[in-house]
């Protein structure tokens, strides 16, 4: 890691919008790729960059549904793509290769949580390999296309908390829990930033990754009110909380993260609330960044493993 994990002192913070993080750049001839960039946190990030003046490729699962949710927004594409499906991801990154464009900017902000457990591909846990393998893979195929000076985003979150990546049990053949599956994937989606930068760093690429907040979008739908009320989303009435924040402010750490001048020379850093975030305190709070999730020697060990697994490593 070539980025110390304290605070840098932005001038942004918890409640800034990703509107406001772009104020006064302009992205004009600048592309950008951000999964999920069709709804919740993805819909905003893409807001803000096109509004910048970036352009954006929103590839989608979903892609009727991706194409109406950005009805409307100017200088945005929308392609095929299920981060589940390693097939799926060849086939975009052929696509995008053969078009001959450079990448400035990629946002990995498509992911699911605490989903009941789901094999994939060849028995794969779905939340490991939707949230991180995919987005590895997707990354290391289009290696040939980012510009010097890309950033690549990779939107984890507090989640990295439940748990370290449990390299002798990857796909819980031992026994699932949703929430140690989902920490797993979101420490994992730390790590790939943290070896990604030490790898692509002399290219002139560097790498973040973040932690966005708690915010209610389709990311919880497979969470019960229990569930939210527990987690701090929701009230005793079910009104949701002042802890969580809007789409908007949500979207403002990653967009911060893959524009903002203040990050120039910095990378391999895990950031929240639009700054360096600090390392997590001992006493377990759930703030900041855990050591298990930017240990460079357990960076590189997944690396490997994710390589081995998706049979893609542009850096071999």
């Amino acid at each position: 890691m070539t980025t110390a994990q304290h605070k840098i002192g932005s001038g942004f913070g918890a409640g800034s919008t990703a509107a406001e993080v772009v104020a006064g750049l302009d992205l004009t001839g600048k592309t950008a790729i951000v999964t999920g960039g069709y709804s919740g946190l993805g819909l905003e990030t893409t807001r803000a960059l096109t509004a910048a003046g970036a352009h954006v490729v929103v590839p989608a699962r979903r892609r009727a549904t991706a194409e109406e949710a950005l009805r409307g927004f100017e200088s945005v594409e929308v392609d095929e793509l299920d981060l589940a499906d390693l097939d799926s991801v060849a086939a975009f990154a052929s696509r995008f290769l053969a078009s001959g464009r450079g990448i400035d900017t990629f946002i990995g902000s498509a992911g699911i949580m605490a989903s009941p457990e789901t094999r994939v591909g060849p028995g794969w846990e779905a939340q490991f390999a939707t949230n991180h393998l995919g987005h590895f893979a997707l990354v290391n195929r289009l290696w040939p296309a980012f510009d010097a000076g890309a950033r690549v985003v990779s939107v984890s979150s507090r989640g990295h908390h439940f748990g370290p990546v449990r390299f002798d049990d990857l796909e819980f053949r031992a026994g699932y829990d949703k929430w140690l599956a989902y920490g797993q994937a979101k420490t994992a989606n730390v790590l790939f930033a943290v070896h990604l930068d030490r790898l692509a760093r002399d290219r002139g690429v560097r790498a973040f990754a973040l932690h966005p907040g708690r915010i209610m979008t389709d990311l919880v739908r497979y969470l019960d009110r229990e569930e939210l009320r527990a987690a701090g989303m929701l009230d005793a009435s079910g009104q949701v909380t002042g802890e969580v924040k809007t789409p908007e402010q949500g979207a403002a750490t990653q967009v911060w993260a893959a524009t903002s001048p203040q990050l120039d020379g910095l990378g391999g850093g895990y950031l929240e609330d639009c700054d360096i975030a600090e390392p997590a305190p001992a006493d377990g709070g759930r703030v900041g960044v855990k050591d298990y999730a930017i240990d460079p020697a357990l960076a590189e060990r997944l690396w490997t493993v994710s390589a081995e697994l998706t049979g893609v490593n542009a850096f071999a």
